[in-house]
């Protein structure tokens, strides 16, 4: 009933980890497979090691997330092995899950240099993470905030790769469909939507200061929603490429309201803190339920049935 394909790879059910909720170990990608996960995608993967900003770097509430991790990672001479073992583990103890490398430069060139690496260790997919809000200190206004920007990343990367490429956009822009064709005629597969929204602040008022080191940091969680629903709804419209879906995910109604405006798979970050590591099972069970009730047989049944 949930199996889907996305870009001719099979996932059980749509559930995808998201990036930068988990390391980049392959034990800790099992347990989110384990846990009812369809598929997991590594954290944004540099070159070389990358520091991020210090604690804290993170608040959880009930209505959103805010988080200034900075992108924080070892580097593709760490992180690559960790994909092999992943794919390795993941066969010999019998579950299939497909795993997306997420991959960020701070130079356009850079990205394709990062793509031809990591299509060494065979990840399913290739993310290309144009889109973080909160290192613009070090690197100024994402890529994916101007469409040719956007567009050259992605030729580059496509030059270097023969692994299917989904860009990760941004729902900071005027015209997320505007950026999405610029991608889409520079030869991306699909797309990964929506990253953090923002940047936003949180202050402490005992402190009289901002709770995260950073001082800003991208917003997620229930509360940026319906912006991903709308920038899914769109991407779809305007390219009718393949998408995974993402921000504000929580329950199985959430993931379905995503899947209809346009997803064919959904990604999952923030409901992991607020309803446990096997949210992932209780998404997909949430999912079940409502289309047995809604004589929905197969899931295909409802990629972008919003725009008939």
């Amino acid at each position: 009933m949930l199996k889907v394909k996305f870009l001719g790879i099979e996932f059980e059910n749509p559930t995808v980890l998201a990036s930068g909720i988990y390391p980049t170990a392959a034990s800790a990608l099992i347990k989110a497979v384990e846990n009812g996960a369809g598929g997991v995608t590594t954290k944004s993967i540099w070159l070389k090691e990358h520091k991020g900003h210090p604690a804290p770097t993170l608040l959880i509430t009930e209505h959103f997330t805010i988080n200034a991790v900075g992108l924080s990672d070892y580097g593709i001479d760490k992180s690559g092995p960790e994909i092999t073992a992943y794919k390795e583990k993941i066969a010999q103890i019998g579950l299939r899950a497909p795993v997306i490398a997420s991959i960020v430069a701070g130079q356009k060139l850079d990205f394709g240099l990062i793509a031809e690496k990591i299509s060494e260790y065979s990840p399913d997919i290739i993310e290309v993470n144009i889109s973080c809000p909160n290192v613009e200190d070090e690197f100024g206004k994402p890529f994916a905030c101007d469409k040719y920007s956007a567009a050259d990343v992605t030729k580059i990367v496509k030059a270097r790769t023969k692994l299917p490429v989904i860009v990760k956009l941004s729902p900071n822009v005027y015209s997320i469909s505007d950026v999405a064709k610029a991608v889409a005629d520079a030869g991306a597969d699909g797309f990964c939507a929506i990253n953090t929204v923002g940047p936003g602040m949180v202050i402490d008022i005992e402190k009289r200061s901002p709770f995260l080191s950073n001082k800003f940091g991208g917003v997620s969680g229930p509360g940026i929603k319906p912006i991903g629903v709308k920038a899914v709804y769109d991407i779809y419209k305007a390219t009718h490429l393949s998408i995974l879906g993402m921000g504000g995910i929580n329950t199985g109604k959430d993931a379905i309201e995503f899947i209809m405006a346009g997803a064919t798979l959904v990604g999952i970050g923030a409901a992991i803190y607020t309803r446990g590591p096997n949210v992932f099972k209780l998404i997909t069970d949430e999912m079940t339920e409502w289309m047995k009730s809604h004589n929905v047989k197969n899931l295909s049944e409802l990629i972008g049935v919003a725009h008939l």
